[in-house]
């Protein structure tokens, strides 16, 4: 789903997310964050306010085309109040418990079309001296990546507080009058000038992927797969388990709502460590730790995972070199279908490397995004009709998404107060009530597990078996190594014993089990011995 330029239109990709939604079944990228110290509401008000002519789409609403004959439109909000999107609640016993509640709570409602699609809750009350921000945006304004970047500009990497405004800003948005004849004339030009690009393009795509797939075959295995094998070898290998249904998994049942919000962290460097060691990535390495969150949670209820697979869909990155602060989305997915009957977690992580190493060799994440772009054909008031009926449908394409966003590697800070935790959400709906959103920052992995209360009462647990499963996998990954070091203190153990019976061989000295064995001549070296001396003679 691809944005081809900024503009006051959204793109086909931004109004699928938008026409998706229903009520109950919010769409919105957001994330939980927690600060050291007491941050200053007040001051935050301003500070946001100071930020907002750097990111003219906050003040922007969405608004749709007469008859939705054509693409949405941002426009300013003529009614636009800051203190309707930045707000405050305090907490009773500022438990962690109580912040998940919270945010669950937010991540469930719908934002308000009227107005721009975006709100940020400071939580007061938290432990520790803590002060906690939960941020949310509509998926139509942006996706993951855009958002870690809209962070960027709203966050510092100075501990230094900057200067506040003497006075109180007021954010107004500028007045711009709207002719509906000329509205309705440019929208349907716009769609149909958008309808014919993204037909060309998509050609050129084809030819593309189509090229490049010709020379990674044409190289054969040295450019292919790192097993040695061809795309097409390995195409046949995994064709069946790709072009199989997707299996239910307990929580893939038709979103209903309330929500739920867990999340844990573990350690970056350790991560890079395991992907260093056998020669992963990082999103495969936690890809990894997922299927095994997933299998320890299926198996928890009773149900087997022999032979059964997990179906992730995967967002890519299609941005290439673009900025990441540019709005809109530009993503494609890639279906990682993967065995959850795998209970070695060094096999289990050169499994889903296979899998993701062929998926990139077959651009898979290009195809995706073409046959995607299918969707922008139909009026955007079809979408808006058949989107939200799509959603209560019993259809389960993939058991849930697991998005990896890349955030910064340094400390950020709000009016000088450093942020600590960062815990990324993405949203449920349809038959994947339950999803994880996984979001680096500073040196740690963030995990953010949403669900359906319905689907996942205890949705908890997953927090647990994150820990366990990458216990698990260090303690794998330790184990060669710690059998490598015992074989090899054997083996010197070995050598020692066998040097002094190779010394007494040299002079004929019989060793244990040797005396009186052999009759053979052997060459005894000696100082005034100039011819062999038969091993007899000196027994």
């Amino acid at each position: 789903m691809h944005n081809n330029h900024q503009s006051d239109r959204l793109s086909w990709g931004d109004t699928v997310f938008l026409n998706l939604e229903r009520e109950g079944m919010p769409l919105n990228v957001a994330a939980v964050c927690v600060f050291e110290g007491q941050v200053s509401f007040d001051d935050c008000v301003q500070f946001v306010a100071s930020k907002l002519p750097l990111i003219p789409r906050y003040l922007k609403r969405v608004v749709p085309e007469p008859f939705g004959l054509g693409l949405p439109s941002w426009e300013y909000d003529r009614e636009f109040d800051l203190r309707n999107h930045v707000r405050e609640v305090t907490l009773k016993n500022g438990t962690d418990a109580e912040l998940k509640a919270v945010a669950a709570k937010l991540f469930g409602e719908v934002m308000d079309r009227r107005h721009p699609l975006w709100d940020m809750t400071f939580v007061r009350g938290l432990k520790g001296n803590h002060t906690g921000l939960i941020m949310r945006l509509h998926h139509c304004l942006a996706d993951g990546i855009a958002g870690v970047g809209l962070m960027n500009v709203i966050f510092d990497a100075s501990a230094e507080a900057p200067r506040l405004p003497r006075k109180k800003l007021r954010v107004r948005a500028p007045a711009v009058s709207r002719d509906p004849l000329s509205s309705l004339a440019s929208g349907f030009l716009d769609s149909y000038s958008d309808f014919v690009k993204r037909v060309l393009s998509g050609y050129a795509d084809l030819l593309s992927i189509v090229e490049r797939t010709a020379v990674t075959n044409g190289n054969g295995t040295a450019n292919g797969m790192a097993n040695g094998k061809s795309v097409t070898e390995e195409l046949a290998q995994l064709l069946p388990e790709m072009t199989a249904t997707t299996e239910r998994l307990r929580f893939n049942v038709v979103y209903r709502g309330p929500q739920k919000f867990a999340w844990t962290e573990l350690p970056l460097d350790q991560i890079k460590a395991i992907k260093e060691a056998c020669g992963a990535s990082v999103n495969d390495v936690l890809l990894t730790l997922v299927t095994s969150t997933i299998r320890r949670y299926t198996e928890l209820h009773g149900d087997a995972v022999k032979d059964r697979l997990l179906r992730l869909m995967v967002p890519v990155n299609l941005r290439g070199n673009d900025n990441a602060q540019n709005l809109g989305n530009r993503i494609s997915i890639i279906p990682v279908t993967v065995p959850l009957d795998i209970r070695n977690p060094l096999k289990l992580l050169a499994e889903v490397h296979r899998r993701t190493e062929f998926l990139k060799k077959s651009h898979a994440a290009e195809l995706v995004s073409l046959a995607g772009g299918l969707i922008g054909i139909f009026p955007s008031a079809m979408q808006a009709f058949v989107g939200p009926a799509m959603s209560k449908l019993p259809i389960t394409p993939f058991n849930m998404v697991c998005t990896n966003v890349p955030g910064p590697q340094y400390p950020l800070y709000l009016i000088g107060h450093k942020l600590l935790r960062w815990y990324p959400y993405v949203p449920v709906g349809g038959e994947m009530a339950v999803n994880c959103a996984i979001l680096s920052y500073d040196g740690k992995v963030f995990f953010g597990f949403s669900g359906d209360v319905h689907a996942a009462p205890d949705l908890g647990r997953m927090e647990k078996f994150v820990k366990v499963s990458f216990a698990e996998l260090r303690s794998a990954l330790r184990t060669p190594r710690k059998n490598a070091a015992r074989a090899k203190k054997t083996a010197a153990k070995k050598s020692a014993t066998e040097k002094p019976a190779r010394a007494a061989a040299k002079v004929g000295v019989p060793v244990d089990g040797a005396a009186g064995s052999s009759k053979e001549t052997v060459s005894v070296p000696t100082q005034n011995a100039e011819e062999p001396v038969r091993a007899d003679a000196v027994a």
